[in-house]
């Protein structure tokens, strides 16, 4: 029986930890130039910056965590909250649009340094406030929310949506929910649909009460009826059974709706499904447009359009205003508004009919 190291079954030691100035005598380099190299600063040629990186890489030299934040006198720690899921406050992550807004926040903040803290929706003062937080993301706020009101009292910088603008400490990135319902109505309109309905979210975000203000104008103005259905609670089984249920109306050909704008987020396979279910061909003799992220849109027949809120350019341009309040000190309420995409496809398109 062969004899075992004696060292078997103990923690490998750890060497001596490798400093700044170990990696710029290993690079040839002032202890200065390498600092700036490591942080992406100073006027250094990308030569001598590579350099730098090299030997730190090479001798597997990791920045003082520490040490870094009690000189910038923060924790580089970013709070992040869904207020719309407050009841179930982890399943926005099967959320396609949620789902891409955390990735890319994460993302981009961590490219500028900062690691992002996902925090249960509803939550109490206590379960964050001994949390060094040098800012939280509040992700679609219901109306009345009462963790923007905490953090703000807190004197912790809040970025939400536009509900929160003009408020001290307060910083907004959002789309124009009018405009975007407008354009789509506009679209179907323009494709010969006579009676769009909606399938929207019993919510009371900013968005959805922005989406449904903007149809009942948009009905107005034209002369037509509302063709409202709710959904009482998100995930595509609620939504479907919606769907099927403002397909369903009377037998009349002129009181069907011929065209249907699912604002609620469901996957878009299943809402055909349900439109086939209940006899109505897309595109056929029903317009459809899904607001919706998901990327089998496109691969469905027929492909489905979709109106994007473009999350990754919110999470971008949110990221870019954090920074400037963090970095640059800039404390003064600040917003801007990012364009929305419809992505037209077949299903809102109405076939052309063959030339006699």
């Amino acid at each position: 029986m062969t004899e075992a190291p004696r060292h078997a079954g103990k923690p490998a030691q750890a060497g001596p930890r490798v400093r700044l100035v170990d990696v710029a005598r290993e690079a040839g380099l002032s202890k200065t130039t390498v600092s700036a190299a490591l942080n992406g600063t100073g006027r250094l040629s990308p030569a001598v910056r590579e350099k730098a990186r090299e030997a730190a890489r090479r001798m597997g030299y990791r920045p003082n965590a520490t040490a870094r934040q009690l000189r910038a006198g923060r924790a580089r720690l970013i709070g992040y909250v869904v207020g719309e899921l407050a009841h179930a406050p982890w399943t926005f992550l099967e959320s396609p649009y949620f789902a891409r807004l955390t990735g890319s926040t994460a993302a981009t903040a961590l490219e500028r340094g900062y690691a992002v803290v996902l925090l249960p929706a509803g939550s109490l003062h206590g379960e964050w406030a001994d949390l060094p937080l040098d800012a939280v993301v509040v992700a679609d706020p219901v109306a009345g929310d009462r963790i923007v009101d905490d953090l703000l009292a807190a004197r912790i910088p809040v970025f939400s949506d536009r509900s929160v603008e003009g408020r001290e400490g307060a910083h907004w990135v959002d789309v124009d929910a009018a405009e975007a319902t407008r354009g789509t109505l506009d679209h179907l309109r323009e494709e010969g649909a006579r009676r769009p309905a909606m399938v929207l979210p019993d919510s009371t975000t900013g968005f959805h009460a922005g989406v449904l203000a903007a149809y009942r104008d948009w009905c107005t103005a034209h002369g037509l009826p509302e063709r409202i259905t709710r959904v009482a609670t998100p995930g595509n089984g609620p939504v479907v059974a919606a769907v099927e249920a403002a397909l369903a109306g009377t037998e009349e050909e002129d009181g069907r709706p011929d065209a249907l704008l699912v604002v609620a987020e469901a996957s878009p396979p299943l809402v055909l499904e349900a439109a086939r279910r209940g006899g109505r061909e897309v595109p056929d003799d029903l317009l459809l447009v899904c607001v919706s992220e998901d990327a089998t849109a496109e691969h469905t027949r027929p492909a489905v359009t979709t109106l994007s809120l473009r999350p990754e350019e919110i999470a971008r341009s949110g990221t870019e205003l954090l920074m400037n309040v963090l970095e640059l000190d800039r404390t003064e309420p600040s917003g801007l508004l990012v364009p929305t995409r419809l992505e037209v496809r077949e299903s809102s398109r109405r076939p052309k009919s063959p030339p006699a």
